[in-house]
């Protein structure tokens, strides 16, 4: 496999008992072989009788008793090889710190991952002498004829792999299943991006269409399930799909599902993407609607796992990409806050706000528990917190104490007053311990749950945003298509807080969604509309009444119809067909009581297909005036009633 050098270095510290290297830190890019060179590290230290203990750290938490019992009870010589180092950053101090110094004196430690040490390691005069730093690049060409004849690959083959991988690791090894596999002479293309065409050769070789899909589906996912995969694909044959998956060398499972490494999903995708720009989208569609249903339809875990895959489709937008910490994506949670959890939050808003926030942080804490989440690591700790009120159950004695909250609903009841079973929200607080709002874990659970609250609730009016720094977070929310409003802009403890919101009536789910959609892959965008001059219109319910009673009267009038306001409300903008088509299922609804058939024929005669006077209705449908009118008059009342439902709530 080559690697001469690095193997000479752990050589030396496995049996040169000169040496004072006990840590050995390999670091390198993806796909550049850290796990191939531990697996070699694992077996020349079995060769030497000394015990060794292998840990990746995706398969462990990152806390302390999460490395100390996988490791376990330690013995003289131990060899520890730590891999995907960079998911274990969150207890490297503790590590450097604590847990290493407590192994035995001859113990010799690798640690692999991405990143290079951190500056502690560097920094502190103990591990000076201790250290040693192995960079990992890609391999020399005599280290790359070397990896492709133990792969099988003739001599008179290796030179034009040689030449055209650069000596990457990943891209040899898929070189070197393609020229194995007997699939003709490999012929290098000038191009820039060599694994690109590298990975697109291999795809071309897959055993059909469905199975390309299917990897495009995996590499444009944070993990893939079967499940995931038949609601992205569809199809009898995804079963059979996930198996093939899971037996390709770059794919790997880990708890929540399949992935492939970092080097093969970027190439696929970004193959996908340039070869096939229609089809990129559609799978992005087809993924992100899949994983809305699952938000939509789970609680708990399977909840919180959909929005994190929701939120890593934003990756390819350098306006949203750049707002989220994707290394430690998935890695803390957002809980529901417990007893003991007021005291460090409210302490928590005054180091970063001020006393008088943080009275009103308590204030709220007391009146709407509920509404705070409380932010912890994977060992359980509390780090940071959101709080997201319900403004719609806020009293005027609470509007008193926040003038943030005073100033939300004002607005609200200026440019678009809730209506009855509506809600109001608030994201009024959300910091982390030691980041407040800068990009962190922290703001990652936050999107999270901004994220949960627009999705599943289907009566959300109003959702307003709070922000310290709003220069900061205008390029995000604006991309998300929230609305800077002045107006609803407040002071507390000498600073001026910016706020964003959004009319959900005014531009439903399914509108954002598909805006969303577009945003996600980059596509540029425009400022949005002010507040005040909505897309769509939101009716009271007397008004929506009145206007569902005139469309009825004009259903035959294309032009009477187009001017209703009902035709610019949700309901009719989320259907398909128009306000005639609403109409008529509305009205079709009627039918599904054989009580109210009778309703549905007074409607059906008197507008669907009106006969030409009320009266002539009434007797072509054999009943006395007065109890047509009765008819009538309920079908009207039951239409939008079954109409308002829709508004107000989607279903």
């Amino acid at each position: 496999m080559g690697r001469a050098a690095e193997l000479e270095s752990f050589r030396k510290a496995l049996y040169d008992r000169s040496t004072s290297n006990s840590v050995l830190f390999v670091h390198g890019p993806g796909g550049v072989g850290k796990t191939a060179l531990l697996g070699v590290f694992a077996e020349l230290a079995a060769e030497a009788g000394r015990p060794v203990m292998r840990i990746d750290g995706r398969a462990i938490r990152a806390v302390s008793h999460g490395i100390s019992g996988a490791v376990g009870e330690t013995s003289p010589g131990l060899v520890l090889l730590l891999d995907t180092y960079e998911l274990l950053e969150p207890v490297d101090e503790w590590l450097r710190d604590t847990y290493l110094p407590l192994l035995p004196a001859d113990a010799l430690v690798v640690l692999a991952g991405r990143n290079p040490p951190s500056p502690g390691w560097v920094a502190d005069p103990g591990w000076q002498s201790l250290l040693e730093v192995v960079p990992l690049r890609n391999l020399g060409p005599a280290e790359s004829r070397e990896f492709l004849a133990a792969r099988g690959v003739p001599d008179g083959r290796q030179e034009a792999a040689v030449a055209f991988t650069h000596g990457h690791p990943f891209a040899l090894a898929l070189v070197a299943d393609a020229l194995r596999e007997g699939l003709g002479p490999f012929r290098p293309e000038q191009e820039p991006d060599l694994v690109r065409v590298l990975l697109s050769r291999f795809v071309d070789q897959v055993p059909g269409p469905r199975h390309r899909a299917a990897l495009e589906a995996a590499a444009h996912l944070r993990v893939t399930t079967e499940e995931l995969l038949a609601d992205t694909l569809g199809g009898d044959d995804v079963p059979a799909l996930f198996d093939w998956l899971r037996g390709l060398p770059f794919v790997e499972g880990g708890p929540h599902g399949l992935y492939p490494h970092d080097l093969a999903r970027e190439v696929l995708d970004a193959d996908l993407r340039w070869r096939s720009p229609d089809g990129y989208r559609t799978l992005h569609r087809a993924g992100r609607a899949a994983l809305i249903r699952r938000v939509r339809d789970t609680h708990g875990a399977a909840q919180r796992e959909a929005i994190f895959d929701i939120l890593f489709l934003h990756r390819s937008s350098p306006v949203l990409g750049a707002h989220y910490r994707w290394e430690t994506l998935g890695q803390a949670t957002a809980e529901p806050v417990t007893a003991h959890d007021r005291d460090p939050i409210v302490e928590m808003v005054e180091r970063h706000e001020g006393a008088e926030s943080a009275r009103i942080a308590r204030h709220w804490y007391e009146r709407q528990p509920t509404a705070f989440s409380a932010y912890r690591d994977r060992d359980g700790a509390l780090f940071g917190f959101d709080a997201t009120l319900d403004l719609h159950e806020a009293s005027e004695a609470d509007l008193a104490v926040d003038p943030a909250a005073r100033a939300a609903v004002d607005v609200a009841r200026r440019y678009g007053p809730t209506r009855a079973g509506e809600e109001m929200i608030y994201h009024r607080f959300f910091l982390g311990q030691d980041t407040y709002q800068d990009v962190s874990s922290a703001t990652n659970l936050f999107a999270t749950g901004c994220c949960r609250h627009w999705v599943t609730r289907p009566r959300l009016a109003w959702s307003f945003v709070a922000v310290a720094d709003p220069e900061a977070y205008h390029e995000l929310l604006t991309q998300m298509n929230l609305r800077v409003q002045p107006e609803a802009a407040f002071t507390v403890g000498g600073h001026r807080y910016g706020v964003y919101v959004h009319d959900w009536r005014a531009e439903p789910l399914t509108t954002w969604y598909e805006l969303m959609a577009d945003r996600e892959l980059g596509d540029s965008f425009a400022e949005p509309p002010t507040v005040d001059t909505p897309a769509l219109v939101v009716l009271s319910q007397q008004e929506f009444r009145a206007a569902v009673r005139r469309a009825l009267r004009d259903y035959t009038r294309n032009d009477a119809l187009a001017a209703n306001p009902l035709s610019r409300s949700r309901v009719v903008v989320e259907a398909t067909g128009g306000l005639r088509a609403v109409l008529r299922e509305a009205a079709e609804s009627l039918r599904g009581n054989p009580r109210d058939e009778k309703l549905y024929r007074a409607v059906h005669r008197t507008y669907l297909e009106p006969a030409a006077t009320q009266e002539l209705a009434a007797a072509r449908l054999e009943l006395p005036f007065s109890t047509y009118r009765a008819h009538l008059t309920a079908g009207i009342e039951r239409i939008a009633e079954w109409l308002w439902r829709r508004e107000i709530s989607g279903t």
